[in-house]
Formats: C-alpha cells, sequence, structure tokens
C-alpha cells in the first residue's frame, strides 16, 4: 500500500511527530513515503473522494460508498480517506491499496451491515481487521469460534512452564520445539521418515500405593515441603509437561500439542503407553501417564491396492462424545455413564412434559365439547340434571388418570405401597449361598474397621437390597438407574457426612458392589425381559462365521511361534473367556484387564518394543475371535449397568474395557473393506464354499502366525486326501461299470449257446428193469459168483 502525505512535520515538536489521531500515527508508521521519494510532486492540498469510491485492493476490485469506509472513525480506512492523506489510483482511476483483497469483502460486509464471516474465514478476516484497525470487528471476532476457544487455549497455555512463547518465537528450553527437535535428530540418525519419542503429561503428582487405584487426575495429596521432595524425581522421558493448576485436563493439554506440532507441517500420533511406575519411597509408585509420540515427517506414497487397512482408534474415539474427559460407551450412545444419565433424564422430563400438555390438551377439548353441548340444548329439564353431573364426574375422573398414568415415576408412592416396601423380604433372609455367605461375612468383617460409618453403610445396603426384592417387576434399565442412583448417593453421603477420604471411598465402593452384586446377580445378569441372550446367539454365530480370519488380515503383530509369546495368547484366550465366571462387575472388568495386559506383553515380546494403541485394538480382536467368549454381550450389558460408574469412566479399567467394546462394535460390522478384500471373497469365505488361500512355506513371513501354519498344513493334507478318495472313487465307480458289462456279456453270450443248441427232452420209452432185455448175449454170460464158505 502507498499512501504519501502533503504536510510537513512540524518542526516545533520535539519528536516530530504529527498531531493526528492514533490511528493515523499507526498509519504512517510503516514506510510512508514522501513527495521527494515517490518521483512526482504531490498535491499539497486535501484529497477529494467521490460519493461512490471504486478500489483497487492488491488486484481486486470493489466498489462502495464513501460513507462505507468512514463508517467508524478510529479506522485506518476512514483516516485513508479523511482527505487528509494523498492515495495513488490506478490507469482506470481506481484508488489502489497495496493488500491482498481476498477477505476485503467479508470487511465491507460489516462496514456496510455488520454481516460476519463464516467460521472458516474468521482467522483470515481477524488478521484484515487488524491491519485496518477496526475495533468493533475485532471484538466480535474474538467472540467467535474458533478465536474464542484459541483465547482460552492461549490463556491454558499461559499456566504451563516453558511451553511455548506466543507467536513464533521460542525460548531456548522451548518443550515443543524440543520435541520437533529430538525427532529430527533421530529421524534422520535411524535414516527414516518417522520418529518416536516418549512424553510425561501429568496435571498434578500423583503418588500411589499399589493398593491404590490409579485414577487419572483425580487423586490429590496434601504434602508439606520436606514430603514433597521425596517424591520429586525426573521419569525417564524425553520431555515432561506439567504439573500445572487449571481446570483443564490431560487431553486437554495433549490436544494442543497436537495442534501446534501439526500447524508446523508435521503428521503426528500418540497413544498412551503407561504409566512411569518408578519406586519413590515406601510403598509410594509414581504413576504419572507416559505417552508415546510419533512424528511423520513425510507421507509414503502408495498405491490402493497395496495399502494395507490397519484398525486405528484414536485415543479422543475413545472419550465421551460430549467432552466431559471420561471414557465413554457404545451402550450409551458414545457417552460416559455421567453424561447419559444427564442425557436421559432430559429426554425423560420432556417425555413427561409432552405427555403432561397432552392431557391437559385433552381436557380442554373434553370441556369445550361438553359446554358446547349444553349450550345447544338450551334449556333442559330438571331430570336430567343428576346424570349431567355424573357425566361432568366421570369425565374428570377419566381425565385425572389419563394424567396420572404419564406422571413422573419417581412420585411418592401411598402409604400402604410404603409399608409393603419396608416388609422384609423372604429371598433375603433365606438359607444363602456358600458364595453369597462368604461374601456377606467378608462384607460385615470390612464394615467393622469404620465403626458408626460402617454400620450406617451397612444399614444402607440392607434397606436397597429390600427395595429391590419388590423392584424386579421393572426394566433392567429402571434397576440399573437405582443401582447407579444408590452408589451415587452413598458416595456423596460419605464424602460430605462421614468426611471419608477419597481414596477409601474407592475402596468402600467396591465392596459394596461385591455384596449388592453377588445377591442380585441372578435376577439381573442377563434377564428374560431383555434380548441380550439374543444378542449373544448372535454375536457368536457371527464370530464361527468369521473363524477364517488370519492374523495377517487383521494386521496382529504377534508371533506365536515365539513360546512365549504363545503362552501370553493363551493367557489371554483364557481371561476373556474366564469373564463369564465372574459375578461381580468389578471381577469381570479385572478379568479384561488381565487379558489386556497379556496382550501388550505379547506384543512387547514380539517388538521388542513397548505396544501402542494401533497395535493392542486390533490384536484384541483377534483374541476375542479366537476365543469366542460366551455370552459376551450379556456380560457387557451387565458390567455397563451395574457397575461402580467411576471404574467405567477413568483408570485403566475403563479404557480397557472401552477397547473391548470398540472390538465387538468392529466385528458386528466387519466386511471386506476392513479386511482389505473384494467383496467376491469375502462373501465365499462367509458362506465357507472356500477358505483363504495357502501360502507357501517359503513365503511365510518370520511373524506369520504357527497356528496359521499349522491349518493351512492341515489344509493340504485335507486337500490331498480329498483329491486321493476322488480318484478311489472313480476307479470304484470304474470297476463296478466293468463287472456289470462282464455279467451282461456272460448272460447274452449263455443266451447265445441256448438259442443255438436248444436243449430236446424226449419222454422214456421202457422201464427201468427193461433196459437189458434186448441183449441178446446175455445168456452166453457166465452165471455170477457164488459166496463160499470155508471152515478154518
Amino acid at each position: 500500500m502507498v499512501v504519501v502525505t502533503g504536510r510537513e512535520p512540524d518542526s516545533r515538536r520535539p519528536d516530530g511527530a504529527m498531531s493526528s489521531s492514533d490511528a493515523e500515527d499507526d498509519f504512517l508508521e510503516p514506510a510512508t513515503p514522501t513527495a521527494t521519494q515517490a518521483g512526482h510532486a504531490l498535491p499539497l492540498l486535501p484529497q477529494e473522494f467521490p460519493e461512490v469510491v471504486p478500489l483497487n485492493i492488491g488486484g481486486a476490485h470493489f466498489t462502495t460508498r464513501l460513507s462505507t469506509l468512514r463508517r467508524y472513525e478510529d479506522t485506518m480506512l476512514a483516516a485513508m480517506f479523511s482527505g487528509r492523506h494523498y492515495i495513488p489510483t490506478d490507469a482506470e482511476g481506481r484508488y489502489f491499496i497495496d493488500r491482498d483483497g481476498t477477505h476485503f469483502g467479508d470487511v465491507l460486509n460489516f462496514l456496510r451491515s455488520g454481516d460476519l464471516p463464516p467460521r472458516d474465514r474468521v482467522r483470515a478476516v481477524h488478521k484484515e481487521a487488524q491491519y485496518y484497525a477496526i475495533g468493533p470487528l475485532l471484538e466480535q471476532l474474538e467472540n467467535m469460534q474458533p478465536l474464542k476457544g484459541e483465547k482460552v487455549r492461549q490463556a491454558f497455555l499461559g499456566l504451563m512452564p516453558y511451553y511455548k512463547v506466543t507467536g513464533a518465537v521460542f525460548t531456548p528450553i522451548d518443550h515443543l520445539e524440543r520435541i520437533v527437535e529430538i525427532a529430527r535428530l533421530r529421524a534422520v540418525q535411524r535414516k527414516a521418515r518417522f520418529a518416536k519419542l516418549k512424553v510425561c503429561v501429568f496435571k498434578e503428582e500423583m503418588p500411589i500405593t499399589p493398593y491404590e487405584c490409579p485414577l487419572l487426575n483425580s487423586l490429590r495429596f496434601e504434602r508439606s515441603e520436606s514430603d514433597g521432595q521425596l517424591f520429586e524425581h525426573h521419569c525417564e522421558v524425553d520431555v515432561s509437561f506439567g504439573p500445572w493448576e487449571a481446570v483443564a485436563d490431560v487431553y486437554d493439554l495433549l490436544h494442543c500439542l497436537v495442534t501446534d506440532l501439526s500447524a508446523q507441517g508435521l503428521t503426528v500420533d500418540h497413544q498412551c503407553i503407561g504409566v512411569c511406575d518408578k519406586h519413590l519411597i515406601n510403598h509410594y509408585y509414581c504413576k504419572r501417564p507416559i505417552y508415546e509420540f510419533k512424528i511423520t515427517w513425510c507421507r509414503k506414497k502408495m498405491s490402493l491396492k497395496s495399502e494395507r487397512r490397519g484398525i486405528h482408534v484414536d485415543q479422543s474415539e475413545l472419550l465421551c462424545k460430549k467432552g466431559c474427559g471420561y471414557y465413554g460407551n457404545p451402550a450409551w450412545q458414545g457417552f460416559c455413564s455421567k453424561c447419559w444419565r444427564e442425557e436421559y433424564h432430559k429426554a425423560r422430563q420432556k417425555q413427561i412434559q409432552e405427555d403432561w400438555e397432552l392431557a391437559e390438551r385433552l381436557q380442554r377439548e373434553e370441556e369445550e365439547a361438553f359446554a358446547s353441548s349444553q349450550s345447544s340444548q338450551g334449556a333442559q329439564s330438571l331430570t336430567f340434571s343428576k346424570f349431567e353431573e355424573k357425566k361432568t364426574n366421570e369425565k374428570t375422573r377419566k381425565v385425572t388418570t389419563v394424567k396420572k398414568f404419564f406422571s413422573a415415576s419417581s412420585r411418592v408412592g401411598s402409604k400402604k405401597e410404603i409399608q409393603e416396601t419396608k416388609a422384609p423380604s423372604p429371598s433375603i433372609h433365606r438359607q444363602a449361598s456358600i458364595e453369597t455367605d462368604r461374601v456377606s461375612k467378608e462384607f460385615i468383617e470390612f464394615l467393622k474397621t469404620f465403626h458408626k460409618t460402617g454400620q450406617e453403610i451397612y444399614k444402607q445396603t440392607k434397606l436397597f437390597l429390600e427395595a429391590m426384592h419388590y423392584k424386579r417387576e421393572l426394566s433392567i434399565e429402571e434397576q440399573s438407574e437405582c443401582t447407579q442412583d444408590f452408589y451415587q448417593n452413598v458416595a456423596e453421603r460419605m464424602q460430605t457426612r462421614g468426611k471419608v477420604p477419597s481414596e477409601r471411598v474407592e475402596k468402600i465402593m467396591d465392596q459394596i458392589e461385591k455384596y449388592i452384586m453377588t445377591r442380585l446377580y441372578k435376577y439381573v445378569f442377563c434377564p428374560e425381559t431383555t434380548d441380550d441372550e439374543k444378542k449373544d446367539l448372535a454375536i457368536q454365530k457371527r464370530i464361527r462365521a468369521l473363524h477364517w480370519v488370519t492374523p495377517q488380515m487383521l494386521c496382529v503383530p504377534v508371533n506365536e511361534e515365539i513360546s512365549e509369546v504363545s503362552d501370553m495368547v493363551v493367557k489371554a484366550i483364557t481371561d476373556i473367556i474366564e469373564m463369564d465366571s465372574k459375578r461381580v462387575p468389578r471381577d469381570k472388568l479385572a478379568c479384561i484387564t488381565k487379558c489386556s495386559k497379556h496382550i501388550f506383553n505379547a506384543i512387547k515380546i514380539t517388538k521388542n518394543e513397548p505396544a501402542s494403541a494401533d497395535d493392542f485394538l486390533p490384536t484384541l480382536i483377534y483374541i476375542v475371535l479366537k476365543g469366542n467368549p460366551p455370552r459376551l454381550q450379556s456380560n457387557i450389558q451387565y458390567i455397563t449397568r451395574f457397575c461402580n460408574p467411576s471404574r467405567l469412566m477413568t483408570g485403566e479399567d475403563g479404557y480397557y474395557f472401552t477397547n473391548l467394546c470398540c472390538a465387538v462394535a468392529f466385528i458386528e460390522k466387519l466386511d471386506a473393506q476392513s479386511l482389505n478384500l473384494s467383496q467376491e471373497d469375502f462373501d465365499r469365505y462367509m458362506s465357507g464354499q472356500t477358505s483363504p488361500r495357502k501360502q507357501e512355506s517359503e513365503n511365510w513371513s518370520p511373524d506369520a502366525c504357527l497356528g496359521v501354519k499349522q491349518m493351512y498344513k492341515n489344509l493340504d493334507l485335507l486337500s490331498q486326501l480329498n483329491e486321493r478318495q476322488e480318484r478311489i472313487m472313480n476307479e470304484a465307480k470304474k470297476l463296478e461299470k466293468d463287472l456289470i458289462d462282464w455279467t451282461d456279456g456272460i448272460a447274452k453270450e449263455v443266451q447265445d449257446i441256448v438259442e443255438k443248441y436248444p436243449l430236446e427232452i424226449k419222454p422214456p420209452n421202457q422201464s427201468l428193469a427193461a433196459i437189458d432185455s434186448e441183449n441178446v448175449e446175455n445168456d452166453k454170460l457166465p452165471p455170477p459168483l457164488q459166496p463160499q464158505v470155508y471152515a478154518g
């Protein structure tokens, strides 16, 4: 932009500044050429502008009114077109401003009618508003997303020590720049297009004993300065962020890291690979989470046919879609248990309100219809007065019944119902089973250590079990809601009234869950009123139909030829199957956690490096397909409905359970594209017409699964046996045909001989006694020999 003034500086002022407004001073500061620098004489008189001003903003032409440009006085445009400054024109007489005019139209729209740009152009228009010093536009843009969120983000990052300085200037110990530099050096050393490094992100110091649950960002310890020095240590990572004092969580800082690194043209992937687990003092261990960042400098070009479609689930996809920071669940439509209950109550209250309005509208219609009928009939005889009064009372009773029907289910019951609820349940006092009796004794012994608080907890638990006995006719969702309310009320009462520490509250809630769910298990696990059993049969049938899926199709990084890895796989399958034998949701979650840890160990042994989330989920899917756990959907629904919500929303149990839900959802929706197969091959494999083509022995990769190799070997033997059987069957059929032909040939030859030489049978002409009667030489024969007796 070229702007030249026609006034000389006031020599009487010591600084030589012009007597103009602050906007004009800012406007003149950059590089205002003088008349001599411009190369020609400029008029010293004020410049006059037409009512309609043609503009040339960096080659983009605009036309607007002069009053529009002067709408706000303390702006650069108002100063430029005030007549006190000279603005050059182009060949067509348009006033030229040397500035990119791509977004100047949005600036004009705001000056004309106050219109704001769409969200995707807010940042660019904000830069233009800064350049032209349009204060009202800046204020409104800074209250829009993404600038409003960016302001909050910068305020949060301002609390982070050594994160980065605003703008593009980094300090010598800037952690963000350190990540980039370490990744660059490692990529150069390895001559690879990516590099990995470990980053520790923790909001608070959290030394935790082995007996405590490592809930991230939920435990806080009040320690003296001397005690704090005992816990100070440096985790074995490349870069550490934290601690900080702000509401923002760990995942907020991770999002900031990914956003800032991506803004530098890098591709960033990250996943949690565990915790530090370094021993500090006594029974205290460091539980700071450690994340693995994968920085990719360039993308490898691959064809669509050769590209493998790996199974990838980002960390953010596992979290609650409402953004509360807890883990979500497909059974709750992606919400965590807390947000799901809030949404459920909102929808329920909305439905109750709509039903109430419907009942009132029906009542008004009834009353209007009755009033109209009364007016049309005119004077009625006294004979029908009692009948009309009875009819009115009947209509009122019907409307009241409708209102009661649509009222909230949480209303207070009658005294009779309350007395029935307080009556002891005969099923609770009956002879308990061995396991139930053992759990009851353990629960009572556990509560004895809490004295008065333990007695109150036991009393509340017994009342809850008695109340649940009379709620068996309710739906399983309503029973689940009652259980979750009981968990929440007991936890809040212990924290507010009993002043119980949070870590002890978790232990007590685990024991309460174990006690009540052991008693309620056979009533609430896979009830007949739900379709859980139907879902179990469907997922089992689906897994059996997918028996042909190989680890290579899922990109599973596990080598079962290694004996140790094979043992880990067997243990993982055993743990996921053992989940069905447990009765307490916490114990079922423990089986899932043990299975997941075996999977991580198997991947670590195979790859000689820590496993990532991209490796864990495909392997978990493979374990589920190989194990085909019984009543899988029923167990997932049981955990979702009756587990302590704090375990599902945070911690490693919640993370592994969320991944299991994702694995089951993936199996249900598994298609040809997910396995990198054609639809024709996928359909043939699913129908059982054929199996995946075997590989030659010399083409097997070193990481190939031992079970898959044995399967292909068995398939080869079966194929050979099939060929041999077919060959024997063909020979047998040929032999049978030859025997039939030989039999037919012999029969035909006999028939020909019989026809050629027919058999003639003559009748006898004489009796058997006269056979030799015609022999004339019989008289010449000597007499027959006579027997002689000799005396000895």
